[in-house]
């Protein structure tokens, strides 16, 4: 199977403006599928780290997702959902030593299945998450007790730098001078739209 590049046009009628082409939109064409997974989540129990025959380092663990919905009576409930997360190397090595249960991490990976067999002798598979990258959010101690992070306590960890930058932002209500939905100079109309 041929995977071929292909510059796409994304064509698009607003108001005034008849088919304007919007360049630079790649699109990749056969394309098998893509398997990309983010989670941001809390650690349900401590890293386990273990290593291959290989003596590669392999670190398991659980992070849960939540989210609210509204059951079928229209009461707003918490969901949790589990997920087995499987890290390998230097980054098995560094969540064994810096997560803990209830510690807050962003994961970034893929989903795989695989299969296995019990004692028993019957076919099992386990559905898991592979970790390629792996942020440990908020401070050491998030978690409780737990190793402090390998940067010092007065150099901000990128996930404090990164707040910092967005609440150093102004305000919409800044911006539009106070009035909420105010957009200074009228209505939006559709020659306002860029595409």
């Amino acid at each position: 199977m041929s995977i071929g590049l292909e510059q796409f046009k994304l064509v698009r009628s607003v108001g005034a403006h008849k088919n304007v082409v919007i360049p630079g939109i790649f699109l990749l064409r056969s394309i098998m599928g893509v398997n990309k997974v983010l989670l941001l989540g809390n650690l349900g129990k401590d890293p386990e780290l273990r290593y291959s025959a290989q003596q590669v380092p392999v670190c398991s663990f659980s992070l849960a997702t939540g989210e609210r919905r509204k059951d079928p009576s229209g009461n707003w409930v918490d969901h949790t959902e589990w997920h087995n997360i499987v890290t390998f190397g230097k980054t098995a090595e560094n969540c064994a030593q810096y997560l803990k249960k209830g510690r807050q991490a962003f994961v970034e990976g893929s989903i795989q299945t695989r299969k296995w067999q019990d004692k028993e002798g019957k076919d099992r598979y386990t559905t898991e998450i592979l970790g390629n990258n792996v942020q440990f959010v908020g401070g050491a101690r998030d978690a409780g007790a737990g190793k402090p992070m390998p940067s010092s306590e007065s150099t901000p960890t990128e996930a404090s730098a990164g707040r910092q930058l967005v609440e150093s932002l102004p305000s919409a209500e800044s911006i539009s001078g106070g009035v909420s939905g105010s957009t200074g100079g009228g209505a939006i109309e559709d020659d306002d739209i860029p595409f």
